[in-house]
């Protein structure tokens, strides 16, 4: 009789995957991002997601929703600081509320080299300023992912500056990229990404700024048919949940989100350097032409960007260049 009972619980635990790969979750974390499946963002959540089944032996699951299917990026925010079990993107630009500091990672023609950014994120200023976030409901999960170079596709070319006045161009719903189209001449029009299809079809806006994995992706190139390789911000990117639900979590499925979630970065810097002359010129081959302009001209009046925040910590901006360098 033992050892039918020792049969019995043994085949028992064979089928629910106790101990196994196949181990029904424990613990479930929903992923929410607007891009769509099949982007390069999306890939690379397929990639996290597959890491931490494998890690977990099965007992802690990512579960994916691509395409906004939670709402627009700041009602996952809010839902993740109410507790809820959500992870999101969210650049350094939706952070200022909380810490006007970090704001300036976003800023303009900051830099080029996305691996300057992330050493950045890798120094005592900011690994504080992590921890500080969490006093107020804030866990960053992943600090190294990298979205990708943001560019200006529109329904006209532009060239330099002047180019861009009269213009509506779609932005996140941030401070700083609000102010830094508006400084190169166009009316900044928040928006989630969700809507700038129809918005761009109905001529609610003129264009539309993101990196060229994510235009494609969207299809927004059958709308807009000219592409301004501006590269105003090599776009970093952290992935973020509330405290409130991550103290709930045991240590190690902590660390193990955290650890796994800094391989999918990694995995997201390998995959932004070989999309972007791929997709270009599928956008070339669908009507897309692609301008070089005069880019140090917008580095000019983008400048001014960085006079007007009063909020930031008094030489911020040169302490962030020394780090650069």
């Amino acid at each position: 009789m033992k050892r039918m009972l020792c049969a019995a619980l043994t085949a028992l635990a064979m089928m629910t995957g106790v101990g196994g790969a196949n181990a029904a979750p424990t613990t479930e974390v929903m992923v929410a991002y607007e891009n769509n499946p099949g982007e390069p963002l999306d890939k690379v959540m397929h990639y996290w997601a597959d890491l931490v089944a494998e890690k977990s032996g099965g007992k802690v699951a990512l579960k994916l929703y691509p395409s906004s299917q939670l709402g627009a990026k700041k009602d996952v925010m809010e839902q993740a600081m109410m507790g809820m079990n959500v992870i999101t993107i969210a650049d350094v630009g939706f952070l200022q509320d909380y810490d006007p500091d970090l704001g300036i990672l976003f800023g303009p023609y900051l830099s080029d080299s996305p691996e300057k950014l992330f050493k950045i994120y890798e120094s005592p200023w900011y690994l504080q300023k992590k921890e500080a976030l969490k006093a107020k409901g804030i866990h960053v999960v992943l600090s190294n992912y990298l979205y990708g170079v943001r560019h200006i596709l529109a329904k006209k070319p532009i060239r330099t500056p002047d180019d861009m006045k009269g213009l509506k161009i779609r932005v996140p719903n941030n401070v700083m990229q609000i102010k830094t189209i508006e400084a190169m001449g166009a009316t900044a029009t928040p928006m989630p990404l969700a809507d700038v299809y129809p918005a761009l079809t109905t001529g609610l806006i003129d264009g539309v700024e993101n990196p060229v994995s994510v235009l494609y992706g969207a299809k927004l190139h059958e709308e807009a048919k000219f592409l301004s390789k501006v590269g105003y911000l090599t776009n970093t990117s952290i992935w973020l949940g509330g405290e409130a639900y991550f103290k709930t979590l045991p240590a190690d499925v902590v660390t193990l989100l955290e650890e796994t979630g800094y391989q999918a970065g990694l995995y997201s810097q390998k995959v932004s350097a070989e999309q972007d002359a791929e997709l270009i010129e599928k956008m070339k081959a669908a009507g897309v032409t692609v301008i070089e302009p005069e880019v140090a001209k917008f580095k000019d009046v983008t400048k001014v960007v960085y006079t007007q925040f009063p909020k930031w910590s008094p030489g911020l901006y040169d302490t962030i260049q020394q780090q650069l360098k």
